[in-house]
């Protein structure tokens, strides 16, 4: 072989060798898993044994990621300025040659505003009472987001339910018209100007959730530890519901949702919370657990003592109704025949 071709041949042998030792040395590098969300830690939820060896279920709760994201929009939610009608200063209207990848290709942040601002305008119509229409949403929040409202809309009603206790159900399809629903039923002493106010009803059905999962009571500490890993904090106050030690330990205690009272024999004295009455009217123990699944993206039969539980208290229930309405109709019968019995001896 020519002594040319020899040199080029050795050349490349040796560049060869040393791309494969670069790629030799990047493949040994150790490389870190991508997170694009950080994980938070999480507190047990509940401590209440599940027959975890017989169902193959987890026998404790963790307060997941999907209440934690939802804290992060409750900041952008109190921190929005939005009155009806008026357009978001921060976005600009996308040029007709740029309109098209903007629509396929819309930022992740961008949604995400959004989602605040649908459900701020969500709490604006909630509190006027008036129900809210998909037209409505996309001429005063949506804007040129349109393609992305079955995204939004999902998004902002689950955020509107963690936080608030608020359901957004369509009630006419056919015009897209929605309607907030309080997951309390609302006793008859209930006045309308209540409404104005921020729902607390998120709050306490976290509350009731943890007394639930507790065995119907609740230490003080127990609470705080859940909250906490929502980002609610003791003596700080919340940008969404205030002075929370204040909400959970007085104005729930007087509207009778919440009892709190100190634990026997406790020295230094030591509080606890149970089921208030009003907890026990206008809610029942499948509602709440429902509410602490959806919270954990599960359903409530994933706990199954808590499910049985929840199920025993909807048959005792469903009782009291049937006896309720017999006692009715037996009264109502009694006295149809007491006044024909009277009429027929006026004759």
């Amino acid at each position: 072989m020519p002594r040319g071709q020899k040199s080029k041949l050795r050349a490349r042998e040796k560049r060869h060798q040393a791309q494969q030792e670069s790629s030799d040395l990047v493949e040994a590098q150790p490389t870190e898993p991508e997170e694009e969300f950080p994980s938070s830690p999480s507190p047990s939820f509940e401590d209440v044994p599940q027959s975890s060896a017989a169902t193959g279920t987890s026998s404790s709760l963790q307060v997941p990621g999907k209440i934690c994201s939802t804290t992060t929009v409750a900041a952008s939610v109190s921190d929005a300025k939005f009155s009806e009608g008026a357009t978001d200063p921060g976005e600009e209207k996308p040029k007709v040659s740029q309109s098209q990848n903007t629509t396929k290709h819309r930022p992740k942040d961008s949604v995400d505003k959004k989602v605040a601002l649908l459900v701020n305008y969500l709490l604006i119509k909630y509190q006027m009472k008036e129900p809210v229409t998909k037209r409505d949403m996309l001429k005063n929040v949506i804007h040129n987001h349109k393609n992305h409202f079955r995204e939004i809309l999902r998004k902002a009603s689950e955020h509107v339910e963690l936080l608030f206790g608020l359901d957004v159900r369509e009630t006419d399809p056919n015009r897209g018209i929605y309607v907030l629903v309080n997951k309390l039923e609302l006793g008859s002493d209930e006045k309308p100007g209540d409404d104005r106010e921020i729902p607390k009803t998120g709050l306490l059905m976290i509350v009731l959730g943890v007394i639930l999962t507790k065995g119907s009571c609740a230490t003080e500490e127990q609470v705080w530890e859940v909250l906490n890993m929502i980002k609610i904090y003791e003596g700080k106050k919340d940008a969404i519901y205030g002075d929370v030690k204040q909400v959970i330990t007085k104005d729930l205690v007087q509207k009778k949702y919440l009892e709190y009272r100190q634990v026997a024999n406790s020295d230094p004295p030591r509080y606890e919370f149970l089921w208030g009455p009003r907890a026990y009217t206008e809610t029942t123990k499948m509602k709440v657990l429902e509410f602490v699944a959806k919270i954990h993206g599960t359903v409530p039969a994933a706990y199954p003592s808590l499910y049985k539980e929840a199920l025993r208290d909807e048959e005792e229930r469903a009782q009291a109704r049937a006896s309720a309405r017999a006692r009715t109709a037996a009264l109502a019968s009694a006295r149809s025949w007491a006044t024909a019995r009277s009429f027929s001896y006026t004759k």
